[in-house]
């Protein structure tokens, strides 16, 4: 049997305005969307100073959605966009270059790591040295009854991530991971940016 519209009675639309008046968005923005290829979208004017970060991003053919931000979120190390120069790059991925400082994050608590490797890149770079690495360990694999799932290898996937952070990032040219002579998956090469003043 087919349901009839019912129109509603004008106490049902004064009640359906004021409800609509008092609501409260649930974000302070709605998305936005695009189609087509990717391009910003302006905030609206009246929107507040963070308004442009909040807008999402539709790839064409049915691709998933995207949220965009002002910072891109970083590729991992190895497949970013090279920043150094390239014959360089590639002796330093086949482990022709030796670094000239090491830091050793094995056994230490995520705080104390993230200390000594903000600690260790200000020397270095303070220093002016150019390659220094920074080793992770592996990690080891969480126990498979554990009720909440650990991460394999935090600090490994952690290090990079504070790489990106300022005051580190603006010292950074590049990092990528180790050659096995150097640690392979459980280090990184980190690329220090010239110190000023110094050729």
């Amino acid at each position: 049997m087919k349901r009839r519209n019912r129109k509603l009675t004008e106490d049902e639309r004064a009640l359906w305005s004021e409800v609509a008046r008092n609501a409260t968005p649930l974000h302070a923005m709605r998305p936005r969307f695009v189609t087509g290829e990717e391009q910003q979208v302006p905030a609206p004017e009246d929107a507040g100073p963070d308004a442009q970060r909040d807008f999402m991003v539709l790839k064409p053919h049915g691709s998933r959605r995207e949220p965009r931000t002002s910072l891109t979120l970083a590729a991992a190390p190895g497949q970013e966009a090279l920043q150094m120069d390239r014959k360089a790059y590639e002796r330093l991925t086949r482990g022709k270059i030796a670094p000239q400082s090491r830091l050793d994050l094995h056994g230490l608590t995520l705080s104390d790591a993230h200390s000594s490797l903000r600690g260790f890149i200000l020397r270095a770079h303070n220093e002016g040295l150019r390659l220094v690495l920074v080793i992770t360990g592996k990690g080891k694999p969480g126990h498979a009854d554990a009720i909440i799932p650990e991460r394999h290898g935090v600090l490994r996937h952690q290090v990079p991530h504070w790489l990106r952070l300022p005051p580190l990032n603006g010292l950074i040219l590049q990092i990528s991971p180790a050659h096995r002579k150097h640690g392979g998956e459980g280090a990184y090469y980190i690329y220090l940016r010239r110190l000023r003043g110094r050729g």
